[in-house]
C-alpha cells in the first residue's frame, strides 16, 4: 500500500494529486498556523522517517509564511549599497524552521523529522513527527528509547534533526565543503 501512496505522491501533476491538493490548502488555510493532527497525510513518508502508529507520537501540521526575512529600510542617511532591504535570506531552511517553531509549542515532546506536505503562492505546509520521550512505551521501545537519553533533549535547536544537518552542511563531504567542519562559526560563517 505505501508503494502506491508514494507513487501517487511523486506524480505531482496528475489531475487527481492536483485536485485532491487544491481541496486540502482551501480547509488548511481557514486552520491556525499549528495543528495537531490523527494521522500523517503521507503515511509512506511519515514511516520511512521513523513514526509508528503507537502511543507517544505525535503528528503535528504547521504553516509557514513563505518570504525572505522581512526587514525594514533604514531610516538614516546610508550609500546604496547600504540601503538595500530585499535579498535577506534566512541562515536555516523553512523546515527547519518549522520543527523549531513546533518544539517550542510542545515543550516536553522531541522532534523526531519531518517532512513537506504541500505549498502555495503564500504558504508552506510541514507534517512534523514529535515522540514523548518520558512515555513508558517510547521507553520500553529499543527502535526508539534512544531519544529519551538526555544528550537528545532539544535536539532540534541544537541542528541534530535531519533538517538541521543537512542545512549545517553535514550531508555533504569532500571538496567543497572544508569550511563546514568542525562549525560554520569557526570559519567566520563562510561555508554558508
Amino acid at each position: 500500500m505505501y508503494k502506491y501512496v508514494g507513487k501517487f505522491w511523486k506524480d505531482r501533476n496528475s489531475v487527481e494529486f492536483k485536485a485532491l491538493q487544491r481541496s486540502r490548502l482551501i480547509k488548511w488555510r481557514t486552520e491556525s498556523t499549528i495543528v495537531r493532527v490523527e494521522r500523517p497525510t503521507r503515511i509512506d513518508r511519515a514511516r520511512t522517517l521513523g513514526y509508528k502508529a503507537k502511543q507517544g507520537y505525535v503528528i503535528t501540521r504547521i504553516r509557514l509564511r513563505r518570504t525572505r526575512l522581512r526587514k525594514s529600510r533604514p531610516s538614516q542617511g546610508r550609500h546604496t549599497k547600504g540601503q538595500t532591504i530585499r535579498k535577506i535570506q534566512p541562515g536555516k531552511s523553512f523546515r527547519w524552521i518549522a520543527e523549531e517553531r513546533v518544539a517550542r509549542r510542545y515543550v516536553n515532546m522531541e522532534v523526531l523529522n519531518s517532512y513537506q506536505v504541500g505549498e502555495d503562492g503564500r504558504y508552506k505546509w510541514y507534517e512534523i513527527i514529535l515522540v514523548d520521550p518520558h512515555h513508558p512505551v517510547i521507553m520500553k521501545d529499543p527502535k526508539i528509547n534512544w531519544i529519551c537519553d538526555s544528550t537528545h533533549t532539544r535536539r532540534v535547536f541544537r541542528g541534530l534533526t535531519a533538517a538541521g544537518r543537512k542545512s549545517r552542511g553535514l550531508t555533504t563531504k569532500g571538496v567543497g565543503s572544508e569550511k563546514i567542519r568542525p562549525s560554520l562559526r569557526a570559519h567566520k560563517r563562510e561555508g554558508k
